[in-house]
C-alpha cells in the first residue's frame, strides 16, 4: 500500500481516489494511512475513499455518500450520515441517539487523545 500510494503522490494529483484502502492493513498501518490522508486533505487535496470501514469514515471523512444497489441513499456531513443511517451507524450510536438528537460517537483517535490528556 505504501509503495502504491507513494507512486501516485509523486505526480502531485489534486484528487486522490482510493478503493478499500484499509483492507488487509494492521492497526499501525491503518493509523499511518489515516495520518497521510489527513495531511493530504489539510493541504488542499480532495481525497475520495470507497470503503466499508465505518471507523475510518468516522475518523477522517468530512462528507459521506452512502450507496446501495447503485443508488445514493444518504449524503451529507459525516456525523449526520453515519449516526442517522440504520445500516451503517455504530451500535452505540443507535442505542444512544434519537432521530431528533443524534449522539456523537467516539473514534479511536478521540479515545487515544482523551487517554493522553488524562495521564
Amino acid at each position: 500500500m505504501s509503495v502504491a500510494l507513494a507512486v501516485i503522490l509523486a505526480g502531485e494529483p489534486p484528487v486522490i481516489c482510493l478503493d478499500e484502502p484499509t483492507r488487509g492493513l494492521d492497526y499501525a498501518s491503518k493509523e499511518r494511512l489515516i495520518s497521510i490522508l489527513s495531511r493530504l486533505s489539510a493541504s488542499g487535496h480532495a481525497v475520495i475513499i470507497a470503503t466499508h470501514d465505518v471507523e475510518l469514515v468516522a475518523d477522517i471523512a468530512s462528507r459521506v455518500v452512502v450507496l446501495a444497489d447503485g443508488e445514493i441513499v444518504a449524503d451529507g456531513p459525516t456525523a449526520d450520515v453515519v449516526v442517522s443511517s440504520p445500516l451503517f451507524a455504530p451500535q452505540a450510536a443507535k442505542i444512544l441517539s434519537t432521530p431528533d438528537a443524534p449522539a456523537r460517537w467516539l473514534t479511536p483517535s478521540a479515545v487515544m487523545s482523551a487517554l493522553g490528556d488524562a495521564s
